[in-house]
């Protein structure tokens, strides 16, 4: 199968790429490594290009997974990692230190067991460290030669710019998808103005937009949804509402739930990449086959009616998280 490549600064990547996140992080008990092991070298013979892992997941867990079992694999993917967010005795530390991003790069890389990251995102702007210098920092990694491009996450397009002017940034990460909409404020323009490739993570809703999650009383403990507005009992129950509907029309399309969510995003533009991640094979195969589906442009956009932020009820995250990112709000 093969999906067609789209551009992150000189490099091809395939127009779906993998996120990995799901295999160390955020969704209850981690799979299995060879479970995982499996997973990333099954997307790399699907044709995943791209993978996007942080130095955040499983606190430097999914980096190691990495090295461990696609290691020897390393000339066939683009390698994308973030930096400024990393776990410090088991706890999560948010820091934009010029000389604190520097070290995690170098611990990224040996995690990796890499000589070089393609593509290092700032993970999250703290707010306190002047983008201009974390930006610095990045850049000079670059000069060092061991990152190739630089790239920011959960930025606003003043961020953007700002770090533009210091160095390119070759990538902007923020989630996008048919429920979450608030890259369509500012932050996709600004990338269009500088010529950089949007990354839209959670494209599918982490979850909600394959239908198969119902009940959100099946989520394990540590489910980090448990957590989220719209996974609140009284608000998923309005939004599972939306479900039967859409299923309906992505059955009318030829394609799953998932796979319309993906058609749609694809659609926005030639410059927007979705990285769905899970450990779940057959749902990797699925995913990448939606960037070989024709769906008629009249069902994306009712899809895109059906599912938007004014249909769906709550926010995206709790008030801590959304107090703690620097990408624009709706009213």
């Amino acid at each position: 199968m093969s999906v067609p490549a789209r551009r992150i600064g000189d490099l091809g990547v395939s127009a779906i790429s993998f996120g990995c996140m799901s295999l160390s992080h955020a969704y209850g008990v981690r799979p299995e490594p060879a479970v995982s092991g499996r997973i990333l070298n099954r997307a790399l013979d699907l044709g995943y290009t791209m993978l996007d892992s942080a130095a955040l997941y499983g606190f430097g867990h999914n980096e190691e997974l990495i090295r461990e079992y696609i290691g020897h694999r390393r000339g066939e993917y683009m390698l994308a990692s973030k930096c400024g967010l990393h776990g410090v005795d088991g706890k999560r530390v948010m820091t934009n230190d010029p000389v604190e991003l520097k070290k995690s790069c170098e611990l990224s890389l040996k995690r990796l067991g890499t000589d070089v990251i393609d593509l290092f995102y700032l993970h999250r702007y703290d707010k306190v460290t002047p983008i201009e210098e974390s930006v610095g920092a990045l850049a000079d990694l670059v000069d060092e030669g061991k990152v190739r491009a630089v790239g920011l996450s959960e930025t606003s397009a003043e961020t953007i710019l700002r770090a533009h002017a210091v160095h390119p940034i070759a990538a902007v990460q923020t989630e996008y998808s048919l429920w979450t909409r608030e890259a369509e404020i500012a932050v996709i323009d600004a990338c269009r103005e500088i010529g950089a490739a949007f990354v839209a993570f959670s494209p599918l809703a982490r979850g909600f937009l394959t239908g198969a999650l119902r009940d959100v009383s099946t989520l394990g403990e540590k489910d980090l949804r448990r957590n989220m507005p719209r996974f609140y009992p009284e608000n998923f129950a309005r939004n599972v509402a939306l479900l039967d509907d859409y299923a309906a029309l992505a059955g009318e399309a030829g394609c799953t739930p998932g796979q319309l969510a993906l058609a749609w995003l694809l659609d926005q533009g030639e410059d927007i990449i979705p990285i769905p991640g899970t450990a779940n094979l057959a749902h990797l195969e699925e995913n990448f086959a939606a960037g070989e589906i024709p769906v008629d442009a009249a069902v994306l956009e009712r899809a895109g009616a059906m599912i938007n932020r004014h249909t769906v009820t709550g926010d995206r995250y709790n008030p801590t998280t959304l107090a703690e990112i620097d990408t624009e709000q709706f009213p």
